[in-house]
């Protein structure tokens, strides 16, 4: 090819660019919003109580008239176990993989169940040592696009998330906006409210990348009163959007997969008005603390805050390490 040619398909393509660039974008819709859908996404310690608070918050929603999809984002799979007395769902994952064995496609009446008004699913995840947990949470996505996700008609979609796993996979709705605010689950203790921490360090990242998620606030569970949780919430600039205390009418029920987030029961207006708070409550830009930050949230005499960090030697490492050992090297006097 001669220079001519060259610089000739060189004149053309900075024409088409500037072609290109000279058109006017769509105009931004202007018209009546018809679907406002809330997506939350819920974080915390494993074990802290996440199911047990959507499974009920889910529930409550519902009696107050709104239509809600519960999604488990737990390769535990066990989000809507109470929900549904104890039974689990056959997960996305799992019921994807067995139809495209069979060569068939995934319906929603394969993996998505209901219960007086709640919709519920889990996307599960692989078995233990054969496979990346946070992979299987890109897949199930992939799967629920397929399935026409972002069509659905809900008022609100609410996710539940491990907070204490860091990699890609969980941290998605962050990262990727597709939620629009995040609800810590925490306690009274140094490990769970470490967890709420780093999700606040999360959002706080990509906000300042450019994302648009905030943090709605906190929900204290297991409460026994101490106040770490609130003094936590205070120092990040986050609300508490419900304080569940610890209860063993809870407990007990919790653990025979009873809902108590209903209007008959002592613990509904509770969860009537953390339904309400969630509902209303803006995404703030949280402020997490740094580790001494969030030590101080404690009585030194319990977190052991107080220990000085002591450097080891290498005769400490090693006995030998003691020995003096004279250099090799070969040094020359100065000529």
């Amino acid at each position: 090819m001669s220079l001519d040619l060259a610089l000739d398909g060189l004149e053309r393509l900075q024409e088409n660019l500037r072609d290109e660039a000279a058109i006017e974008p769509d105009a931004p819709a202007t018209g009546e919003v018809t679907k406002n859908t809330q997506i939350i996404a819920i974080y915390g310690k494993g074990g802290i109580g996440k199911s047990f608070t959507l499974a009920n918050l889910s529930y409550m929603l519902a009696q107050l008239g709104k239509k809600v999809l519960l999604i488990g984002c737990d390769p535990k799979s066990d989000t809507t176990s109470l929900l549904f007395g104890g039974r689990a769902c056959p997960t996305i994952i799992q019921t994807a993989s067995r139809r495209k064995e069979a060569g068939q496609e995934v319906s929603i009446s394969d993996v998505c169940f209901k219960r007086d008004g709640v919709f519920a699913m889990e996307l599960g995840g692989p078995e233990v040592g054969r496979g990346c947990g946070g992979r299987g949470i890109i897949h199930g996505f992939e799967t629920l696009e397929k399935l026409g996700f972002h069509d659905w008609d809900f008022d609100f979609i609410l996710l539940d998330f491990l907070g204490d796993v860091v990699c890609g996979g969980f941290g998605l709705p962050i990262a990727r906006d597709m939620c629009q605010k995040v609800v810590v689950v925490g306690s009274n203790d140094l490990q769970s409210l470490y967890v709420a921490n780093n999700v606040c360090s999360a959002v706080k990242y990509f906000r300042n990348l450019g994302g648009n998620v905030g943090v709605a606030g906190l929900v204290i569970n297991k409460d026994d009163g101490t106040g770490e949780a609130q003094a936590f919430a205070d120092a990040v600039g986050i609300p508490v959007l419900a304080s569940i205390p610890q209860d063993d009418d809870i407990r007990r029920k919790s653990a025979n997969y009873q809902i108590i987030g209903t209007h008959d029961s002592q613990w509904g207006p509770l969860f009537e008005a953390l339904s309400i708070n969630l509902a209303e409550a803006p995404p703030i830009l949280p402020k997490p603390l740094d580790q001494d930050g969030l030590l101080g949230l404690f009585d030194a005499s319990e977190t052991g805050a107080n220990y000085k960090l002591q450097p080891a030697t290498p005769e400490d490492m090693c006995a030998a390490g003691a020995l003096h050992r004279p250099s090799l090297e070969v040094v020359y006097d100065n000529v």
